[in-house]
C-alpha cells in the first residue's frame, strides 16, 4: 500500500467515525434539553401545586449528571476523531506538494547572515522545514530545525538513520504522538520551564512548612472558638498575622511558581507525550537512550509531570472566587507554593533533560513520516576520502514527483567544481537548491531526494539568495563578497570541521566584466585551495570560458532551452559543454516589450 492509498483509506475511516460522533453529539445534546426542561417543569408543578413530591425531582437531575458525563466522554472522543481527520489530511497535503494548514513553518529561525539557511528555502511558508516538521511542540521544533542548520558528525547521523528506519516502521506511535492530549500545540515555551526547575530555591527553609501547619491549624482552632463561644478576636488576630506573614513572603511565593503558573494544561501534555514515549518497545540503542534520560529519582518522567501538573492546578485554583474565603486561613498560597517547591527540589534537574529528549524523539518523528511518505527516497552513503559528492537522479525535495526532473551530479576525482552555464529560468538555480537541500538532509541524518547519493562529511556554504540593504546600507555586491569572505571562516567551535561544498550562484555579477573575470577567479582558487568543492552558475558566457582553476578540476555543463511557437521551452536535464544560447531577448519580447 502506497503513503497515499494508506493515507486515504485513514482519513475515510476518521471521517466515518466523526460523522457517527458528530451524530450522537447531537442526540445526546437533544436528551440533555429534555432532561433540563422535564426537570423544570417537575419543580414548577411542585411549586405550583405541591405535586409530585420532591423526590421525583432527583430522577431528571441525577439522569442529567449521567448525561452530562457520558457527554463529556463523548466530547473528549470527537475531538480526537477531529484532529485524526486533520492529521490524515495534512499527511496527503505533504505528498501533493503543499503545506499543511497550521503547519510550523520555522520562520523564527530565519537568519539571512547564516551561510545556507536563507539561500536553500529551509524555512517559510513553502519550505523544507514546513514539508519536514510535525511536532507539537517548541522543542521539537527547535531541534530539527538545529539539524538541518548544522552537520551532525557520522557517529550521529548514522544512529539518526537507524532510529529514522525504525521509526518509520511505527506510524501508530506518530499517530498517537499527533492526537492525545490538549492542547493541539504545546503553548508553555521550554525555556521557562527550564528556568523555573534550574531556579535555585525561593522556600526552601524548614521553618517555613512549619509555620504554615502551624497557623493554618490555629485559625482552624480560633474558628471553632468562635463557632462554639462567638469569640471572634482569637480569628482576627491569627488572620492578621497570617496576611503579614503572606506579605513578607509574597515575593518568595511569586518566585516559587513563576513560570509554571498557568501550565496545568501544556504540563498534562506533556505527561501525556512522554507517557506514549515510555510504553514504546524501541529496539535501536539511540532510541533506547532516549526513552531511558524520561526518568527521575526512581520515576517515570510521565508520572512525575502528572504530580507537577496537580500541583499547579492546586496553585491556579488560588484564582477561584469560590475558594476566596478561605485561601488566607488555610494558608493556601503559600501551601501550594510549598509544594511546587518540594517538587523541584526532587526533580527540577531532570526537566531539562526530558524536554531535550522529547525534542530529539519529534525531530527525529517528523524525518521518519518524510521518509514513510517518500519510499522511494534512499539514506546517503558516505564515502573516506577527499571531498566528494556522487549523486544520481539527484531531485528537488519540494519539487513533485510529476514534475520533478533528476540530474546527475559528479564531484569527486579531479573533477572540483562543476561550472554550470545557461539561460534565464533554465534550472541552474534549482540545480545549486538541489545539490545544497540534499547536502543539508544527508548531514542532518535523512533520507535524500535521488536515486542514490554518496559523499563525504560535508558544510554547506552557499550565495545564491543575496540582496541590497538600505537599512545596512549596503549594495547587493557588498552584500556577496561579505558573504563569500564568511565562506572561508572556520566551523563555529564544537562542531565539525567538514570540507566545505560551496553553492555559488551567479558569481560577482554585481561588478563589472573585467574586476568579476578577477574577482571570480581569485575566489574559485581560493576555495579549492581551502579543500572545498562545489558548484557555479552563471549566464555570462564570457565568465565560463575566463575561469582558470587548477588542470581538470573544472567542468563545464549547462542546461538548454528551446523556442517553439514564441514560447521557450525548458526539459531541465543537466549536459556536458558549455551552453551556447542565450534567450534573454525572447524572453523580453515574449513579455512584450520592443526590443
Amino acid at each position: 500500500m502506497t503513503p497515499s492509498d494508506r493515507y486515504t483509506r485513514c482519513l475515510a475511516e476518521r471521517e466515518t467515525a466523526l460523522a457517527a460522533l458528530d451524530r450522537l453529539h447531537g442526540r445526546i445534546g437533544t436528551v440533555r434539553l429534555a432532561l433540563a426542561a422535564s426537570f423544570l417543569v417537575l419543580a414548577w408543578s411542585w411549586a405550583a401545586r405541591g405535586t409530585p413530591s420532591p423526590a421525583w425531582l432527583l430522577a431528571p437531575a441525577a439522569l442529567f449528571v449521567a448525561v452530562l458525563t457520558h457527554h463529556q466522554g463523548v466530547q473528549a472522543r470527537r475531538g480526537r476523531a477531529r484532529r485524526a481527520v486533520a492529521f490524515y489530511r495534512a499527511g496527503l497535503d505533504r505528498l501533493q506538494g503543499n503545506p499543511p494548514e497550521g503547519a510550523p513553518t520555522g520562520e523564527r529561525f530565519i537568519d539571512e547572515h547564516h551561510l545556507y539557511g536563507a539561500d536553500l528555502d529551509l524555512f517559510g511558508s513553502h519550505s523544507l522545514y514546513a514539508r519536514l516538521c510535525v511536532a507539537r511542540t517548541p522543542m521539537g521544533e527547535a531541534e530539527l530545525a538545529s539539524w538541518l542548520l548544522q552537520p551532525a558528525d557520522l557517529e550521529t547521523i548514522r544512529a539518526r538513520q537507524a532510529s529514522i528506519a525504525e521509526l518509520r516502521g511505527r506510524p501508530d506511535l506518530r499517530e498517537d504522538l499527533a492526537l492525545c492530549g490538549e492542547p493541539p500545540r504545546l503553548a508553555l515555551e521550554p525555556g521557562a520551564l527550564r528556568s523555573w526547575s534550574g531556579a535555585s530555591d525561593a522556600l526552601s527553609h524548614r521553618w517555613l512548612g512549619v509555620s504554615a501547619f502551624t497557623l493554618t491549624g490555629a485559625a482552624m482552632a480560633a474558628a471553632a472558638m468562635w463557632a462554639a463561644w462567638g469569640l471572634m478576636f482569637p480569628l482576627l488576630a491569627v488572620l492578621v498575622v497570617q496576611a503579614a506573614f503572606n506579605h513578607v513572603l509574597r515575593a518568595r511565593i511569586h518566585a516559587a511558581v513563576a513560570g509554571i503558573e498557568h501550565a496545568y494544561e501544556d504540563l498534562k501534555l506533556l505527561a501525556l507525550l512522554l507517557g506514549r514515549i515510555e510504553a514504546e518497545p524501541f529496539a535501536s540503542p539511540a532510541l533506547r537512550a532516549l526513552r531511558d534520560r524520561l526518568a527521575s529519582d526512581g520515576m517515570s518522567a510521565s508520572r512525575t509531570l502528572s504530580k507537577l501538573a496537580t500541583r499547579v492546578n492546586f496553585v491556579e485554583a488560588r484564582r477561584n472566587p469560590f475558594l476566596a474565603p478561605v485561601l488566607l486561613p488555610l494558608m493556601y498560597t503559600l501551601q501550594s507554593a510549598l509544594a511546587a517547591e518540594k517538587w523541584r527540589r526532587r526533580h527540577g534537574t531532570a526537566v531539562a533533560s526530558w524536554l531535550g529528549a522529547l525534542g530529539e524523539i519529534e525531530a527525529l518523528q517528523s524525518l521518519a513520516a518524510y521518509s514513510l511518505e517518500r519510499p522511494e527516497d534512499p539514506f546517503p552513503e558516505f564515502l573516506d576520502g577527499p571531498a566528494g559528492f556522487i549523486a544520481e537522479g539527484l531531485g528537488h525535495p519540494l519539487i513533485p514527483p510529476a514534475t520533478r526532473v533528476g540530474n546527475e551530479v559528479a564531484l569527486c576525482g579531479g573533477t572540483r567544481v562543476l561550472l554550470v552555464s545557461g539561460s534565464n529560468m533554465s534550472g541552474k538555480s534549482t540545480l545549486l537548491r538541489s545539490v545544497g537541500m540534499n547536502a543539508v538532509l544527508a548531514m542532518a541524518g535523512a533520507p535524500v531526494c535521488a536515486r542514490r547519493l554518496r559523499l563525504t562529511p560535508l558544510r554547506v556554504g552557499a550565495s545564491i539568495r543575496v540582496n541590497d540593504s538600505l537599512y545596512a546600507g549596503s549594495s547587493r555586491f557588498y552584500a556577496e563578497i561579505t558573504r563569500l569572505r564568511r565562506l572561508f571562516e572556520p566551523a563555529p567551535p564544537g562542531t565539525a570541521h567538514w570540507p566545505l561544498l560551496f553553492l555559488l550562484d551567479e558569481l560577482l555579477q554585481g561588478t563589472n566584466s573585467t574586476d568579476r573575470r578577477i574577482g571570480a577567479r581569485g575566489v574559485l582558487r581560493a576555495l579549492l585551495n581551502s579543500g572545498a568543492i562545489g558548484l557555479v552558475t552563471t549566464h555570462d558566457l564570457a565568465l565560463a570560458d575566463g575561469l582558470e582553476p587548477p588542470p581538470g578540476a573544472l567542468r563545464n555543463v549547462h542546461f538548454q532551452d528551446e523556442l517553439r511557437g514564441g514560447r521557450l521551452s525548458f526539459d531541465f536535464l543537466l549536459r556536458d559543454g558549455v551552453s551556447t544560447k542565450s534567450n534573454g531577448i525572447e524572453l523580453m519580447r515574449a513579455i512584450g516589450l520592443e526590443v
